[in-house]
């Protein structure tokens, strides 16, 4: 199994050098609003900031998926490892950890300082005073499902339709967190989506012939 998951980091190596840079620019962008002495001005300069940033790596977890599988179907990698020791199950298993270890790559070292930033990050309202873990677990879960967007539109022939696929549903599914806000209802859906979304492409993954 470890070795498989390092073929999948290696393969994929752009992702995983794309999340820590993500993660670093994000990163200075909380030590900014930090220590910043204007912190209204701060906290306006870092949402500015940050929401291209988010932006940016939802996208590319999504592509990350559909990169996985697009790239696994038309070069035949898994046809090659079905031919060892591995099952198809293992195979899968280890794909999609690489996915998960990719975003936290990202989201760790953000959640890692902000507990350590937390009282010169907290906001001035207490009912907002945990704002920021409510931000990252409903954005830990929404990159987490834009991913097995991916996962799910990359499993084809097509070059076009993959990416189009993934963008377009990942855009759908932005939307309505942005109408839903960070709720306990979207966390439960993103969740629930997140669940039926690997049991789909657990089964078309098993399903289709190499």
């Amino acid at each position: 199994m470890l070795t498989l998951i390092k073929r999948e980091i290696y393969d994929h190596i752009a992702y995983f050098i794309g999340a820590l840079v993500f993660s670093l620019m994000t990163l200075a962008i909380l030590v900014f609003a930090a220590y910043s002495i204007d912190s209204q001005e701060a906290n306006a300069i870092c949402i500015i900031v940050a929401i291209p940033i988010i932006t940016v790596f939802v996208f590319g977890a999504a592509g990350m998926g559909v990169s996985q599988m697009y790239f696994d179907r038309n070069k035949k990698i898994s046809a090659f490892l079905s031919t060892l020791p591995v099952t198809r199950n293992k195979i899968l298993i280890a794909r999609i950890s690489a996915g998960i270890l990719a975003i936290s790559i990202f989201f760790l070292p953000l959640i890692i300082t902000t507990w350590i930033l937390h009282p010169l990050l907290a906001l001035p309202v207490p009912i907002l005073d945990n704002v920021f873990y409510d931000i990252y677990i409903v954005g830990l879960l929404m990159v987490v499902a834009c991913y097995c967007i991916g996962l799910q539109t990359g499993w084809t022939t097509s070059r076009i339709l993959p990416s189009l696929g993934g963008f377009l549903l990942t855009c759908i599914l932005v939307t309505i967190i942005i109408v839903k806000g960070l709720s306990i209802q979207i966390s439960l859906l993103l969740i629930i989506f997140i669940i039926a979304s690997i049991i789909r492409v657990r089964q078309k993954f098993m399903s289709t012939s190499f």
